[in-house]
């Protein structure tokens, strides 16, 4: 078992510890660092960029934070289970968790194979059941969940078909415990993001593009350059 890790002093919210799944890059990386900045001990999980994550961790310790980075693929309920046991070990508890992990994965239904599914659906719709049953069971009362899902769930586009329902059923999940713990003034949100350049899109660009261009802006969202006082 790892030794708990004390909370450094002065800053009342470093009594706050979070977990974000697919922290070490992307939206999650933003969303790591910014609530590291706002005093919480941050529990940042990967899947393989090892060094990514470990970067993260030091940024945020040189500016005064507290983190860990903890390897696990969320598509398996075993390694997501683990990542829960290791926060609690590592820091004594857990309020908050970002359920941010995702996969890109686009075509249309025809040309989908039964292996698009299978990952799309176990990174996305099993992993957020697990994630948030796991949360349920764990947080402290007046914690907060997040699910990032996404903006494709309220839009008809093609080529969107599985990813959108993959992660539409999760924000089904949302709703729904959203009722389950408010006695015990947890929230559970979804939080639905408009296009942003982030990994998944890597080989996509052109769906970034398309789907960009049905913004009133027709523009995309960037997690390294939007405003944040975390570092690029």
């Amino acid at each position: 078992m790892t030794a708990v890790i004390p909370s450094a002093p002065g800053k009342e919210a470093t009594q706050k510890v979070a977990i974000v799944t697919g922290g070490s890059r992307g939206i999650g990386r933003a969303v790591a660092g910014r609530l590291a900045v706002d005093g919480a001990r941050v529990v940042v999980n990967y899947r393989s960029d090892r060094a990514a994550a470990e970067k993260l961790v030091v940024d945020i310790e040189d500016d005064g934070g507290q983190a860990v980075a903890v390897q696990a693929d969320v598509a398996d309920p075993e390694q997501l289970r683990s990542l829960f046991d290791v926060a609690e070990e590592s820091f004594g508890q857990l309020d908050i968790l970002v359920n941010n992990a995702g996969i890109g994965r686009f075509s249309t239904i025809a040309e989908a194979s039964d292996e698009d599914f299978d990952a799309l659906f176990a990174t996305h719709t099993r992993a957020t059941f697990v994630a948030l049953r796991e949360a349920a069971n764990r947080l402290r009362d007046g914690g907060r969940i997040v699910v990032v899902s996404s903006g494709q769930t309220v839009v008809v586009r093609p080529a969107s078909g599985l990813y959108a329902a993959s992660k539409a059923a999760g924000d089904q999940l949302v709703r729904v415990l959203a009722h389950e713990l408010g006695p015990r003034k947890i929230t559970v949100n979804s939080v639905l993001p408009g296009p942003t350049r982030t990994d998944g899109y890597a080989g996509n660009e052109n769906i970034a593009d398309q789907v960009a261009a049905l913004t009133p802006s027709a523009d995309s969202a960037n997690p390294r350059t939007s405003p944040t006082p975390w570092r690029s």
